[in-house]
C-alpha cells in the first residue's frame, strides 16, 4: 500500500552536515520526496510534536535537543513506506543499530540518532500535517 511518513534530520546530523547523504539515501532506496524543508523549531512546537512523550524522563532533554538546531523536516512515500523507513532508520541506539542503516551511519548517541520516524500509520497521519499543510505537498 502507498503509504507517506514524515522523516526528521534531527539537529545532530544537521550540524555535521549530513543531510544531503541522508536524502540522497532516501532516494536511493526508493522513496519519493513529497516535501522537504528546513527549520529552527520553537520550544512550544518541539513540545507538541513530541506530546505524546510529556510523562516521560526524556522529554525535557528530548526538546531540549530538537531546538538546539535546525532541523529538516521530509515527506517521504513509497509502498510501505513507515516500516520500509523505520527499518532504514535501525534501532534507537546508533550502537546496536544494523550497519547499513541510517542510524549506524550518522548517529551518535541514543538522543543524537541522526533521524525520526513515524512509527505507525496514525502516527503518521498526526506527525505530516504538524509541519506540513496539504497544500505544501508535491503531487
Amino acid at each position: 500500500m502507498l503509504e507517506q511518513t514524515l522523516a526528521i534530520v534531527k539537529p545532530d546530523a544537521v550540524r555535521k552536515k549530513f543531510t544531503g547523504a541522508i536524502l540522497a539515501r532516501y532516494e536511493k532506496e526508493g522513496f519519493r520526496i513529497r516535501a522537504v524543508k528546513m527549520r529552527h523549531l520553537s520550544k512550544a512546537e518541539a513540545e507538541g510534536f513530541y506530546a505524546v512523550h510529556r510523562e516521560r524522563p526524556f522529554f525535557r532533554s528530548l526538546v531540549d535537543f530538537m531546538v538546539s538546531g535546525p532541523v529538516v523536516l521530509v515527506v517521504l512515500e513509497k509502498e510501505g513506506a513507515i516500516l520500509a523507513h523505520r527499518t532504514l532508520m535501525g534501532a534507537t541506539d546508533p550502537a546496536k543499530a544494523e550497519k547499513d542503516t541510517l542510524r549506524a551511519h550518522f548517529g551518535e548517541s541514543i538522543e543524537c540518532n541522526a533521524v525520526h520516524g513515524s512509527d505507525s500509520a496514525e502516527t503518521a497521519r498526526f506527525e505530516i500535517p504538524y509541519f506540513f499543510p496539504t497544500v505544501e505537498l508535491v503531487g
